[in-house]
Formats: structure tokens, sequence, C-alpha cells
């Protein structure tokens, strides 16, 4: 079975309040893009419009390899119409501020599933379905985790254990997810000439936060704390996230495990084999959600208390550790995830020649999900698919 073999097989659509205005300091559009991130859909949109990237707004990020329907706001006055490689923006409307996270409400998801053998559409459709009723952890899934590095290591742990130097080498030299083809090159020279700051400045690209930082290493070769801080904060945020977004799916994966005895089945997210659970949503309370590992959370329930103190040990912390005092400007996030996911207005269409693989069938499945989850984690739950 395949997903994604062509981006029309996975469509996502933003569903999202609109603080919409008669008038207003902020244009609000709506983009479709197709075979591109939205943070590059975001640079051109800027481009376009000769603003800085931070007049651009998408309150979320959408994959590269689908089709998206999301929301953007932008800081001033734009056309009725924006267009460029991979994406489509209309004009709908004006509004008093940008679009936050709180805005969506949620996703609504059109996914094809390919190259399937007779009788597998069947049983993906009713797993589907049962998932409807008994839920699934509400894990973090691969999307979240674009700056693993491919040793598995994760930049946000090493901030939060001050090693400034790993960090900013992650960011100079180590390959993430997404970068381009200039990007990557650069990386494997600074990860040869690693302190040799001043060759790294003259083959930095250009334009890009890469200067800002070798310009200041080449002047204060060994300030490495200092260097880090000039990092654009978003990506240190974003660093924090995908290593807290780790330590959570641990923690409820434990969690869950003294709970409800042996899985029923595993989701391998970001090289953790993670359990599921049949009858989940039956199980626990609804609504029941676990606070995102931070300094300053509480956890009540000794059960879950006592998977946090395994967890972060095994890391080498406690909860106090979880402040990056090395940073000035980014922090991990507060809040509370809900434990449980239970995707909603199912619906699997009957099974039809697949015209792509020959001799094969296809099956088209739509759900929603509220903001904050996974249409991805939801399909390899169903198929039982690795990531």
């Amino acid at each position: 079975m395949r997903i994604k073999t062509i981006p029309e097989d996975f469509i996502v659509e933003e569903r999202i309040w609109l603080p919409a205005a008669a008038h207003g300091p902020y244009t609000l559009y709506q983009v479709r893009k197709r075979g591109a991130t939205t943070l590059a859909v975001q640079a051109q949109i800027a481009q376009r419009l000769g603003v800085p990237h931070s007049a651009v707004s998408f309150p979320a990020l959408k994959d590269k390899q689908a089709v998206a329907v999301q929301y953007a706001a932008i800081r001033g006055g734009g056309p009725v119409r924006l267009e460029g490689p991979g994406f489509v923006a209309e004009r709908v409307g004006w509004a008093n501020r940008p679009l936050a996270p709180s805005d969506l409400e949620g996703n609504f998801f059109t996914v094809v599933v390919r190259d399937l053998a007779p009788g597998e559409a069947a049983e993906i459709g009713d797993r589907l379905k049962e998932l409807a009723v008994e839920g699934l952890p509400n894990y973090f899934d691969q999307q979240r985790f674009g700056s693993q590095t491919p040793s598995g290591e994760f930049p946000g742990r090493r901030i939060l254990r001050r090693d400034a130097e790993g960090a900013l080498h992650a960011y100079l030299a180590e390959p993430l997810v997404g970068d381009s083809p200039q990007v990557r090159a650069f990386k494997r020279l600074a990860a040869e000439r690693w302190g040799e700051w001043g060759t790294l400045l003259a083959a930095a690209p250009r334009p890009s936060n890469y200067r800002s930082v070798l310009t200041f290493l080449k002047d204060h070769p060994a300030d490495f704390r200092r260097a880090l801080n000039l990092v654009t904060p978003r990506v240190l945020s974003l660093y924090l996230a995908a290593y807290q977004s780790l330590l959570w799916n641990r923690i409820v994966a434990r969690y869950l495990t003294g709970l409800m005895g042996k899985p029923d089945g595993f989701v391998g997210i970001a090289g953790e084999r993670l359990p599921l659970f049949r009858e989940l949503a039956v199980r626990l309370p609804e609504g029941a959600a676990v606070s995102l590992p931070h300094h300053r959370a509480r956890y009540g329930d000794p059960g879950l208390a006592a998977a946090v103190t395994e967890v972060l040990g095994e890391e080498g912390m406690g909860l106090p550790d979880l402040k990056p005092r090395i940073l000035r400007r980014a922090y991990l996030p507060r809040g509370k995830r809900r434990l449980v996911l239970r995707p909603e207005e199912v619906d699997v269409s009957a099974p039809v020649p697949d015209e792509r693989f020959p001799g094969r069938q296809k099956v088209q499945m739509r759900f929603a999900l509220p903001a904050g989850s996974y249409g991805t984690l939801v399909l390899r739950a169903a198929l039982q698919m690795p990531p």
C-alpha cells in the first residue's frame, strides 16, 4: 500500500475562525499550495510584495508532499490574487491583527491510499472507523521533528543541557529535513572546517542568518552562547518545541502502558516505537489532557508523575532543567495537549481500480481532526505502516 504517490493523494484543508473586518492593517488570504513548504510560500509572498518575512504570517505549517489549503495574514495591503511556483493565494478580507494558532479549529483530510490488494481496502476502512470510536494516543507525528539530525540528536536537547557549541553545530553543520542543496553543501563544508569562521563566512549562502552568526564568531571565536542567541528566535523555538514534543510522546507512551497494559500495536515516530491501544477513548475520561513538559508543569496523577520522572531521568534531567537558560529570546511553550485523538466525519469510499498500479486497487478516506493533531498519525495507525 502507498500514500502520497502524488501530492493530490493527500489534501488537507484548514478550518479556521477568521477575525475578518471591513478594513484593517492586515490582508487575509486563502492559500492553496502544492509540492512546497509553508515557509517557502511565505518567502515567495514576501518577495513578491517587497515586505519582510515577518510581515507574512501563517498560523500553521503544512507538509510539502501534499496539497494544502490554508490561510495567511499580510501586514499591509495586497492584490486580489498572488501566484508563484507551487501556490495560489486569493484575498478573502482584512483584519485588525495577524492570524494566530488559536484561530485554527482543525483540519479536514482527503487521502487516497493506493496499491492495495483485494480485501486490504475493506480492512483499512474498518480500522479507520474503529479509531473514530476507540481513539488513539494524540502523539506528535514526524512533521514535528524536522530538526532531528541524521544521528538522531535534537538541538533542543543540547540547548537545555547548555551545550551552546553543540546547538550551533546542529544549526550550521548538520543537515536537516527541508535544507536546500545549497545549504546542504554549505553544511558539509562547515562540518569539515568547523572553527574556521572566516572561511565559512565567505561560503555562507546569501542572504541568510548564517552570515550574522558567522560574522560574530569571526570576531569572537569561542563565544558560542552569544552566537547562538543570534540565531533566528523562530528557529530556536522550533528546536525546543521538537525536543519537548519528543518528551511528551515518551511520557504519554510510558503512562498509557502502565495504565492500559500490553499494547495492541505500535507506530514509529522519530525513531521511537510508540504503543497503540484499543478502546482508549472508552477507558479514559473525556477531555483528558497532559501538560507539555516544562519547568513549571505539575502532574497530579501519580502514574503520570512517575512516567515524567522516569522519562526525564533517562535524559539525565528533571523538570527544573526544562528551561533554556542559555537563550534570551526563545522559550519552551506551556500548555496541555489532549491525550486521546478521535477522527471525526469519517468516510471511506468503495475500492476502485488503481490507474497507477495496474491490477491493484485504491480507496479514498476522508476525516476531520482538531487543530494540532496529525492526519499522518491517524493514517499510519489505520494502515500500520512504518514512519
